[in-house]
């Protein structure tokens, strides 16, 4: 159940920014978390928590996920480190700020980018995801930009990302889960 919860955030966040109405049952313009943070844990480059020892609910964690490379191990470091930060995410309430750089040398500019923030709240059902700062080869990517190379594969979430769609780089929403389970 929660990594279907995590999946329907993260699908709604890809691309899209919403305008004030809803086209789709369940889905409004991004609120934050329901919840307070009272700790935020904050994890540099290919450093992964540990499963056993964080125990807080809500859960809240900022991941650096700025050095995905080729050149010095970064990808390499940032695949061993991700079993672990899905580990922890199963929390009844969770919030999590990423910032992605991805590259093929530390002296090349980013060939992907971007800013992501995602909770839920399963006591509650409901959840989130927002999406800022997206860009490809160094150009702000937008909702029809991300819904042309989604169309191919899912005309239907082309569909959604072009109904929600407004703005330049990104946007999110909030979603209602399919049941509360906490």
């Amino acid at each position: 159940m929660r990594r279907f919860a995590v999946l329907l955030v993260l699908s709604f966040a890809i691309g899209t920014s919403l305008t004030g109405a809803s086209a789709a049952p369940g889905v409004s313009p991004y609120q934050p978390p329901t919840f307070h943070c009272e700790t935020v844990h904050h994890y540099g480059n290919g450093e992964a928590p540990n499963p056993v020892t964080l125990k807080d609910d809500p859960l809240c964690v900022v991941y650096n996920k700025r050095d995905i490379t080729a050149d010095n191990g970064g990808a390499i470091r940032f695949l061993l480190a991700e079993p672990a930060r899905f580990a922890v995410a199963g929390k009844c309430q969770y919030w999590q700020r990423d910032h992605w750089r991805i590259r093929i040398d530390r002296g090349m500019h980013p060939l992907v980018k971007w800013d992501g923030s995602y909770w839920w709240d399963l006591k509650k059902g409901i959840g989130g995801a927002i999406l800022r700062h997206f860009r490809i080869a160094g150009q702000p990517v937008g909702a029809a930009q991300a819904a042309a190379a989604v169309a191919t594969i899912s005309p239907s979430m082309a569909k959604e990302i072009r109904t929600f769609g407004a703005g330049k780089s990104g946007g999110g929403a909030t979603v209602v889960l399919p049941a509360p389970v906490c």
